[in-house]
């Protein structure tokens, strides 16, 4: 049986366009100008009332986001996104990008994800220019409507060749690795054991990312109160490292 890695690559390595691997590793990188590092997802809030306050409880946190939370529900935003791009509609593409936004539970996560999203489309206009992404671009101008960030990044990974399955195992990475960073530095716990998180949370990716391609589009949804709870807490939070 191959490894998630192994499947990974030859699902990168079988798209036409040669350069998918670069393309995916840059927009999801630290590196890439979206301010992820500024956003906790309620994280700081839970470890400021002591919900998590070590490895195995930010590992349960981060898994629970994955599987349960914003994990899921960004995977089923990347992946509509990513069809509506691949097939360049941009109507569905819209469509999307309207529902994502309106689905965010607080002021924070809905700032969380759109002002990623409008950072990445900008980006990716610059840097990485295509057609169908500059005339969708223009199109959230003239509507002044800042997309979620999993629509963007599902709509740029169509537009230039990267397959799905590594689409969604990227940014689900990302998204994990972004909320582990945030917990090593407030809790604090070491560069260690934030590896070992991460480590350990590849089986949670992949099985999120099977699971996400069987979903149907209308089976959207969470059961994770306490993250909607804990950003409108953090709202108020009086001590504050990160935006969310």
């Amino acid at each position: 049986m191959m490894t998630t890695p192994t499947r990974i690559l030859m699902a990168i390595m079988t798209t036409p366009e040669p350069n998918t691997l670069y393309a995916l590793m840059t927009w999801l990188s630290p590196a890439f100008p979206v301010g992820s590092y500024t956003y906790s997802h309620g994280l700081e809030q839970m470890v400021e009332v002591g919900r998590v306050h070590d490895e195995a409880s930010l590992e349960a946190w981060v898994g629970g986001v994955l599987r349960f939370g914003a994990g899921r529900n960004d995977a089923l935003l990347l992946r509509q996104a990513w069809r509506a791009a691949d097939v360049g509609s941009l109507a569905d593409l819209t469509s999307i990008t309207q529902f994502g936004a309106a689905q965010q539970p607080s002021a924070e996560l809905h700032l969380e994800t759109s002002a990623q999203g409008a950072a990445f489309v900008k980006c990716l206009c610059d840097a990485w220019p295509d057609p169908f992404y500059l005339q969708w671009a223009e199109q959230l101008r003239q509507m002044r409507c800042e997309p979620p960030n999993p629509v963007a990044v599902g709509a740029a990974a169509a537009r230039h060749g990267v397959a799905l399955e590594a689409s969604l195992h990227a940014y689900l990475h990302a998204l994990a690795a972004n909320l582990i960073s945030a917990g090593v530095r407030l809790i604090p716990l070491g560069q260690s054991a934030g590896q070992r998180i991460t480590a350990r949370l590849q089986a949670v990716v992949a099985l999120c990312v099977a699971n996400v391609q069987e979903t149907p589009a209308e089976d959207w949804g969470g059961a994770t109160a306490l993250t909607d709870w804990a950003s409108l807490q953090h709202e108020t939070q009086y001590t504050r490292l990160f935006r969310s």
